[in-house]
């Protein structure tokens, strides 16, 4: 049985409240699960004590039984220091899209040929002089 500990959500229409549960990973999010092992609060603020409550001695049982938390948990699991961190990258995330290299480019050229531009005059009047 695959095992995950993950966010199962609760709360109103535009007022998240998530518990922090340990399930089957083939179950739905909101569905059964085994064991409930903390609670989630995100409207609170970040630096409140109340914004992630959760049995870290529940959750090390579960990690060292082969659960494997969601990347939001892992996140929290972290900032707990329950897991140790992972280094994320995502180079793609940053990369500029499609509409944004073609600005590029077509800004590029533009420079280009500005540089151009402002470099003929400027050798049009030296040559003029060395002619003479």
């Amino acid at each position: 049985m695959a095992m995950k500990i993950r966010l199962a959500r609760g709360g109103s229409k535009k007022r998240p409240h998530y518990a922090i549960v340990a399930a089957d990973s083939r179950m739905p999010r909101d569905g059964r699960f085994i064991e409930k092992l903390g609670v989630y609060n995100p409207l609170l603020a970040k630096d409140s004590e109340d914004r992630v409550k959760m049995d870290a001695e529940r959750v090390a049982y579960w990690l060292g039984h082969g659960a494997q938390p969601t990347d939001r948990v892992a996140r929290l699991l972290e900032a707990a220091g329950i897991k140790e961190k992972t280094e994320r990258n995502n180079p793609k995330k940053g990369a500029p899209g499609k509409k944004a290299k073609e600005l590029l480019e077509k800004k590029a050229a533009k420079e280009a040929a500005a540089a151009e531009a402002a470099a003929a005059p400027a050798e049009a009047p030296a040559e003029e002089a060395s002619a003479e």
